[in-house]
């Protein structure tokens, strides 16, 4: 019961004020002795409703043991501007994007004459024609005769096994002396 009561009492008594966050978090550090081996123990407390999203991935580091140093407020304030700056390009691309988009679609529909849509010529093209059709058909219908043809030969009988085919016979193989 004292081990217990010891623990709680320097839970309070031997933290280590770290740091805080961007939404008023405050995070604590602890040298802890345990099975003779001394380890840090780190946490959040955080300010008003525990919610772990509110975290920023520098500081779910630290409390990982990812980081050895907590994120400095000058570190996050760059970081901060970092991600901002990439939210901003990332707009700016989206949009140009949708202006090349807009551009190539109303180059097409000067073109053509027409409003947008499928180009039904280009697709009926992968398609052979009516005359191209009957040869490629002759084609396929003599490569099945051929095969039949291989299919139905019959197979030389050997001294050796050749596997499970149609000239397999039970007990029949001998091996070579």
């Amino acid at each position: 019961m004292s081990k217990l009561f010891s623990r709680i009492a320097g839970f309070f008594s031997n933290r280590t004020f770290v740091g805080v966050d961007r939404a008023g978090n405050r995070y604590f550090t602890r040298k802890e002795e345990i099975d003779g081996i001394l380890k840090e123990k780190r946490w959040v407390e955080f300010k008003g409703e525990q919610d772990p999203t509110s975290i920023s991935v520098e500081w779910i580091c630290w409390l990982n043991g990812q980081r050895k140093i907590a994120p400095t407020p000058e570190e996050m304030m760059e970081l901060e501007a970092r991600r901002e700056r990439v939210r901003l390009n990332v707009a700016l691309l989206k949009k140009e994007e949708e202006e090349r988009k807009a551009r190539e679609g109303s180059k097409k529909a000067v073109s053509s004459g027409k409003v947008g849509g499928p180009d039904l010529k280009s697709f009926i093209r992968q398609f052979p024609s009516a005359s191209e059709g009957d040869k490629v058909e002759r084609e396929s219908d003599e490569r099945l005769k051929e095969t039949r043809e291989e299919k139905e030969k019959p197979f030389a009988e050997s001294s050796e096994p050749t596997g499970s085919g149609a000239s397999y016979k039970p007990g029949t193989w001998q091996p070579p002396s």
